[in-house]
């Protein structure tokens, strides 16, 4: 199984609903096993800069990229590119 995570930063704190809900398209893309889309609680004591997490679990690396090539994860790029600031991502095996 492969874990995703890609956190964002917004570049207007007003705005993270707007980025949330452009991301949230991305629900309804039938390649992960497990895909959330949540605000960060910011509860860390050290850190509380990422603003929106994305979190998705796949059964493999093909399913991984099937997910990226779809046309409805572009639209959500188009939608949450011109709102973040930061974005970082990781995609691990477990």
């Amino acid at each position: 199984m492969i874990r995703h995570i890609v956190l964002f930063t917004a570049k207007d704190k007003a705005q993270i609903d707007q980025i949330i809900e452009g991301l949230s398209i991305l629900k309804t893309i039938p390649h992960p096993r497990r895909l959330e889309i949540a605000r960060n609680r910011k509860s860390d004591q050290l850190g509380s800069d990422i603003d929106v997490v994305v979190y998705g679990e796949f059964d493999s690396d093909a399913e991984l990229a099937a997910y990226k090539g779809h046309h409805l994860y572009q639209e959500s790029i188009r939608r949450v590119r011109p709102l973040r600031e930061l974005r970082f991502a990781a995609d691990y095996r477990v």
